[in-house]
């Protein structure tokens, strides 16, 4: 069986792989690589030990991209960042960057369209720890872990028409503590902003907003909860084409390796998906939490797709562009930051989510691998992906905050 193939049904999708390579060899992913986790291939919560496994950041060899599928190509498109994490695209193409741990959102410019950067501006600095953006008309949006803010934009300048100004309430997104990434998602209709709240602990009863999706008018007013029982909430997007609003969940950790997988749903109003009472559906948290309130574990909503545990699902965007083969329209990327509490190391990839008839099929797939080159008991690592955008020319851009750099991928053709 492959290492990291910790469920039986997942054997089959990786098991060539492991038949080349020598026992105890590392068997890297590969892209076309497909997984399919359902509840009834999962251990007993504590079937394994919880084990605290970082991975160790090594020098990128030189020369190294990630592997795509044949017909695509990498190049980098921006580099020398700090702490690069989300991403978002202006509709006049130019990209946004938020860098959190300089405070500061990064204007990047491909000015002779050759898949480079050649401007790199700050537009806008002194959001502390600023994570999540997006732009709507003459307003970027941007969030930290406590608050929201608007920054004035016009298209085509490389730095902000002023300061950003609190749009709604100090505070609104919790105290910051943490989970601390607020991504967030403009409705269709750009009346509405929808933001993804992570929980303050691993485990525990927390009020809203934490652990939930929180809705505000676009000006910051009438905040409400959407969604709750979402322990680390991240990437959050609108299916292109429709309402439907999803997001990528990073579930709890110390059930040890197998649990608790984390995951991509469809949220709509009113969904609970379980934490911390309940997880991945109606299935009672060992211990206390899983009777303290038996009426909610009754109503967990079961979630979509599910990644192997402690894959750490950060960046999701959903492919709205022509420049890939058709069958990549309207599918989701979902960046896999990689694990620290599995004594398997898994992640360290961006995946794609199959939809058909406008739902998930409940498989995801190895697109973009490489950034975990070895180690098997512990993965030496020269990068980590993090957020996802869809760029102007239809190529896919993806942060790395180990590496510091923004990957370009790109279609030539088979």
């Amino acid at each position: 069986m492959h290492p990291r193939c910790l469920f039986p049904r997942l054997a089959a999708a990786v098991a060539v792989t492991a038949l080349l390579l020598p026992i105890g060899a590392f068997a890297a992913d590969q892209p076309g690589q497909k997984f399919k986790i359902t509840f009834a291939d999962l251990p007993a919560p504590g079937a394994t030990q919880s084990a605290s496994n970082p991975s160790r950041t090594i020098p990128r060899p030189a020369g190294t991209l990630p592997q795509v599928p044949p017909g695509f190509q990498v190049n980098v498109f921006a580099d020398g960042l700090q702490n690069a994490r989300w991403l978002t695209v202006a509709p006049n193409g130019d990209v946004f960057l938020s860098e959190p741990e300089a405070g500061r959102i990064t204007l990047l410019r491909d000015a002779n369209n050759d898949g480079v950067a050649e401007v790199k501006s700050t537009f806008v600095s002194g959001i502390a720890a600023v994570h999540g953006i997006a732009v709507l008309g003459d307003v970027l949006y941007a969030s930290n872990p406590t608050t929201l803010y608007s920054v004035p934009y016009k298209a085509g300048d490389i730095r902000a028409g002023g300061p950003p100004a609190m749009v709604g309430a100090r505070n609104a997104l919790g105290d910051g503590a943490g989970h601390f990434t607020r991504n967030l998602a403009i409705s269709p209709d750009g009346k509405s902003m929808m933001v993804a709240v992570g929980s303050r602990a691993n485990l525990a009863e927390e009020p809203a907003p934490r652990a939930s999706v929180q809705r505000f008018d676009i000006n910051g007013a009438n905040q409400t909860t959407f969604a709750g029982g979402l322990r680390n909430p991240v990437g959050i997007a609108y299916r292109p084409g429709s309402n439907d609003l999803y997001v990528v969940v990073n579930e709890r950790d110390g059930y040890g390796d197998g649990l608790v997988p984390d995951y991509l749903t469809r949220v709509q109003q009113g969904d609970f998906l379980g934490w911390p009472y309940a997880y991945l559906g109606p299935h009672a948290s060992p211990g206390q939490l899983g009777t303290a309130k038996p009426g909610q574990v009754a109503l967990t909503k079961a979630p979509d797709v599910l990644f192997e545990a402690h894959s750490a699902p950060l960046g999701l965007a959903f492919y709205d562009g022509t420049a890939f083969p058709a069958e990549y329209r309207g599918q989701a990327f979902v960046a896999l930051h990689g694990s620290w509490n599995s004594g398997k190391p898994t992640g360290y990839k961006v995946v794609t989510v199959p939809f058909e008839n406008g739902r998930p099929t409940g498989e995801y797939v190895n697109f973009a691998t490489g950034f975990w080159a070895g180690g098997t008991a512990r993965a030496d690592v020269w990068g980590r992906p993090v957020g996802i955008a869809v760029a102007a020319d239809g190529s896919l851009l993806v942060a790395d905050d180990v590496g510091q750099v923004v990957w370009r991928i790109s279609y030539r053709g088979a």
